[in-house]
């Protein structure tokens, strides 16, 4: 369902909500971009681990106020900072809160027996953000200490100027203040050098320890070169040496690019929790909870209502329903009955504990396999090696090339190293230092704006390898929940009836409770100003038969949701093409009230995209660990080839395809668990979903909304970033020309240095913003 004037039923849902709550103000405040609201807001989350944390904070507080740090998911400005606090104001017991949108951490305060955090984490759940365990250490965020490096350099930058600008201006060397002014531009220029320049000289000289040829080089080589010549010019009394003023204004202009580059990157990371819940505690028969690690093999636990099951087990309960989509795929929950070993990572969607007997250590556990962090190693910018190789040899080339011709010519040193320190100084490299992290800056931008956001700043150095785009079913190509084919049906209900429903479907993790309780929050209808609140306070337990539904006694009926027939009378054509979610009953004492039909199809736009990047050249796969038919049958619908579509892998299966078909050009796009280890595989990973707390953290790139348009949004803006870039490559190529060929012929000088640097910087710019316009434009 998608709310017309929003992407999704989840925007739709805290447009409303936020309403509700009397909290308009935060559209006036927020950042024109947000990340879109997606299902997560709501689907049942256990904040188990936040109860005990806060029980844990109560006690070490002894009588003070107690607090806690948190992560905080989907914080990214002013808005959001004001809509959290507003939301904690209006909790009981709330005593103040501070919000980071820098850091995505949240501190909270509270009145001992009156707040419950738990149910301040639900509120804010529903706004669309999530509440986790804040990391064993603060982010260390290199944008702030660039941050504070710019600001410093800028006031040494102007203070530079102030004082070597009057020697331009005619002050002769008479002067009673020149040689203060002169020993005021060394100490700036000093100070610019050792807080600025030395950021670059140590990456640079980082990178060839490790054998690589890094942006910062040709950097770190220009800024050396003016400032050693600089010192040697103020030492020897030379003026024309003396560039202090273009090593302030440079260090400045390159430090301005690095922070560009870096928090558009770091503003992406912060939307999501650094760190996850670990592996929720288990009972054990005795009462008793225990980790995971804990759990021996012949260990008795239970496996609460929306937990995973840690490791294999056997089912010692009569009947319980479980969820295997996380781990293979499948969209439909599959009913186990006692003896049937489950597999790890099953997730218990029945309103009942389940009993199990572990058969596996944790260690052995798929599930552990799965949520093993891998070592992320870097990819190398093979083409900006290229060009900063070329950039060395051919600066070093001329730079002896001139010294040499002007020492045989002249025999005159000072002269000859005056030539060489002027070409090393105006061989700006402008179009590496700062065109080209602008230009990823503004592609970041300009990705956000179409709901992909970019979280590891190597992945343009890969995009360009991509050849193969990899399809998880799952969650992926489809929808996470299924699909209600007559929403509709939602409006003719009364309210009475309508709050039965959504007593039903609350807090029940199976996949249709979920698609109601998403189109019941998210319909007009259900505004309290359409619908008058209904009380349900005296209804009864939801009780469920396995395999069947749910049902309810209030109100002097018995109202019940489940398979067609199970408790109503026959209602029309009960027709289900023999798919199990196809249809469902509601009844209230027999009579059935309504039949919702479900549908688990492609996301709206998939075939269309698909088709699209098909005709680019990339080759696009489905892998599955579904039943291979309903695999087949999606690859028809969207246009693939039979043999681009593999159904019933297992993890390890996907990760050994990958291996073998695509080691080095693919691009894994996937949503749950058993997509873990085909991200290892892969070269590029992008994922829709960060609230599982899995794959977000290994992806190079999230998306987010109904469809996969944003996909080809990212080549289409990556190919706008390549021909600015390369447009600025020329330009640069045709400046150096002209400024070392003046250098070269003994032309330069420090105040025709001084003119060509801002010049050729605003230019650069220039060409960076007229090119990456069409990113903003672009559709793909």
């Amino acid at each position: 369902m998608q709310e017309s004037g929003f992407c999704c039923a989840g925007c739709s849902y805290v447009y409303r909500l936020v309403h509700e709550h009397g909290l308009e103000g935060y559209y006036r405040i927020k950042d024109e971009i947000t990340a879109p609201a997606d299902s997560a807001v709501f689907q049942p989350r256990d904040f188990s681990w936040l109860e005990t944390a806060q029980r844990d904070a109560d006690a070490a507080a002894k009588g003070a106020t107690p607090e806690l740090t948190l992560d905080l998911q989907g914080i990214s400005c002013a808005g959001c900072v004001w809509l959290i606090e507003r939301v904690f104001q209006q909790q009981p017991g709330a005593r103040d809160i501070f919000a980071n949108a820098q850091i995505g951490q949240a501190r909270i305060r509270w009145i001992p027996g009156e707040f419950v955090a738990a149910d301040f984490a639900r509120k804010l759940q529903a706004f669309g953000y999530i509440l986790g365990p804040a990391g064993e250490t603060t982010p260390v965020l290199e944008s702030r200490g660039l941050v504070k490096r710019i600001g410093l350099c800028a006031a040494f930058a102007m203070n530079i100027m102030l004082f070597a600008f009057p020697a331009y201006f005619g002050m002769e060397s008479t002067f009673e203040y020149a040689g203060l002014f002169n020993i005021l531009t060394l100490l700036f220029g000093t100070l610019s050098f050792l807080v600025g320049g030395t950021y670059f000289v140590g990456r640079a000289i980082r990178a060839l320890r490790e054998g690589a040829m890094h942006i910062d080089l040709p950097i770190a080589i220009g800024v050396l070169g003016a400032y050693i010549g600089s010192v040697y010019g103020w030492v020897a009394g030379a003026e024309h040496f003396m560039y202090f003023d273009f090593v302030g204004s440079f260090i400045l202009l390159m430090l301005i690019g690095r922070w560009a580059q870096v928090a558009a990157v770091e503003r992406n990371q912060r939307q999501l929790l650094s760190r996850q819940p670990k592996p929720q505690r288990v009972r054990l028969a005795d009462g008793k909870s225990a980790t995971p690690e804990q759990l021996a093999v012949g260990s008795v636990y239970f496996a609460a209502s929306g937990q995973n099951v840690p490791v294999e087990s056997r089912l010692e309960s009569a009947e319980v329903a479980f969820s295997l989509a996380s781990i293979n795929g499948e969209a439909e929950p599959r009913t186990f009955r006692a003896g049937q070993r489950v597999p790890a990572g099953a997730l218990n969607i029945s309103r009942s504990d389940a009993k199990l007997v572990a058969q596996q250590i944790w260690s052995d556990s798929l599930l552990a396999q799965l949520l093993r962090p891998a070592e992320r190693v870097g990819a190398r910018q093979v083409f900006l090696e290229k060009i900063v190789r070329g950039y060395l040899v051919g600066i070093i080339v001329v730079a002896v090339a001139a010294g040499l011709g002007w020492w045989f010519t002249t025999h005159d040193a000072s002269r000859t190293w005056s030539v060489v320190t002027a070409v090393l100084v105006v061989s700006c490299p402008c179009a590496i230092g700062l065109a080209f992290p602008l230009a990823d800056e503004m592609a970041t931008i300009a990705l956000r704006t179409r709901g992909v956001f970019i979280r590891e700043g190597d992945l343009w150095s890969k995009i360009g390898r991509i050849r193969k785009i990899v399809f998880d079913k799952t969650g992926t190509l489809t929808l996470e929940t299924p699909v209600l084919q007559n929403p509709d049906t939602l409006d003719s209900l009364d309210a009475t009836s309508r709050a039965a429903l959504h007593h039903l479907v609350r807090d029940n993790a199976h996949p249709v409770s979920q698609c109601l309780l998403e189109n019941l929050l998210s319909r007009p209808a259900a505004s309290p100003q359409r619908q008058p609140i209904v009380d349900m306070s005296s209804a009864g337990e939801v009780r469920e038969t396995v395999g069947q539904g749910v049902d309810v006694s209030w109100g002097g009926h018995t109202w019940s949701l489940g398979r067609p027939g199970w408790r109503g009378t026959v209602h029309g054509d009960r027709t289900t093409n023999n798919e199990p979610l196809a249809g469902v009953e509601f009844v209230r004492d027999g009579d059935v009230l309504a039949c919702f039909h479900f549908l688990d199809t492609a996301r709206p736009d998939a075939a269309a995209e698909i088709t699209e990047l098909q005709r680019q050249n990339f080759s696009t796969f489905i892998l599955s660990g579904d039943r291979r038919e309903k695999v087949s049958a999606l690859a028809g619908q969207l246009g693939l080839p039979a043999a681009h579509a593999v159904g019933e892998l297992t993890p390890q299966e996907k990760a050994a395809w990958l291996a073998e078909h695509a080691p080095d050009d693919a691009l894994m796009l996937g949503d749950g668990a058993n997509d873990s280890l085909a991200f290892d595989r892969a070269l590029c990973r992008g994922t829709p979903v960060i609230h599982r707390g899995i794959l977000e953290q290994k992806a190079d790139f999230y998306y987010l909304g109904r469809g996969i348009g944003g996909l080809r949004a990212l080549f289409a803006v990556n190919h706008v970033r390549r021909r600015t870039q390369i447009w600025v490559l020329i330009f640069s190529v045709a400046y150096n020309l002209l400024a070392v060929g003046l250098a070269v012929v003994g032309l330069m000088n420090p105040l025709v240095a001084a003119v060509l640097m801002p010049v050729n910087s605003l230019i650069t710019l220039g060409l960076v913003s007229s090119g990456m316009r069409r990113a903003f434009a672009t559709k793909g």
